[in-house]
């Protein structure tokens, strides 16, 4: 599963971009030129999907956009794995995948935590205990 929400890079009048997102109405931002939008626009997701991880809010699995001003933005790598774990577990307790990886429940949790940077051998543990495998990718 590929981590990338849509952004509309809007032109603004006095130059520039407005930068939204449909699935996150509140992430919103700007900037002076393509390069700086870009920038711009993954910080303010990746403050959106932080602060709805940290809150226990939806977080909507990214959907397709097409169009001129359409950019796919990707969040941080450490905010992708914590997303990535927290989409793909359901309803698995902690408990059960920790007694699976023959580690604590609070080492799984952190798993999922936007702040926590996990290593290789933990993510591709992770991933074999809920049925998936780990795969990675330079962009």
């Amino acid at each position: 599963m590929k981590i990338e929400y849509p952004a509309i890079f809007d032109p603004a009048d006095e130059g520039g971009y407005t930068i939204t997102f449909p699935d996150f109405p509140e992430a919103i931002s700007e900037g002076d030129t393509l390069e700086e939008a870009n920038y711009n626009a993954i910080e303010v997701l990746d403050l959106t999907l932080k602060s709805r991880m940290e809150d226990n809010e939806i977080i909507p699995l990214p959907h397709s956009e097409s169009g001129a001003n359409v950019h796919m933005i990707a969040p941080d790598v450490n905010i992708q794995a914590a997303l990535l774990v927290k989409l793909n577990r359901g309803e698995k307790k902690f408990s059960d995948l920790a007694r699976t990886l023959g580690t604590s429940w609070p080492a799984v949790s952190r798993l999922e935590d936007p702040k926590h940077w996990p290593s290789l051998r933990q993510l591709d543990k992770i991933a074999a205990a809920l049925g998936k495998r780990l795969v990675l990718s330079l962009e």
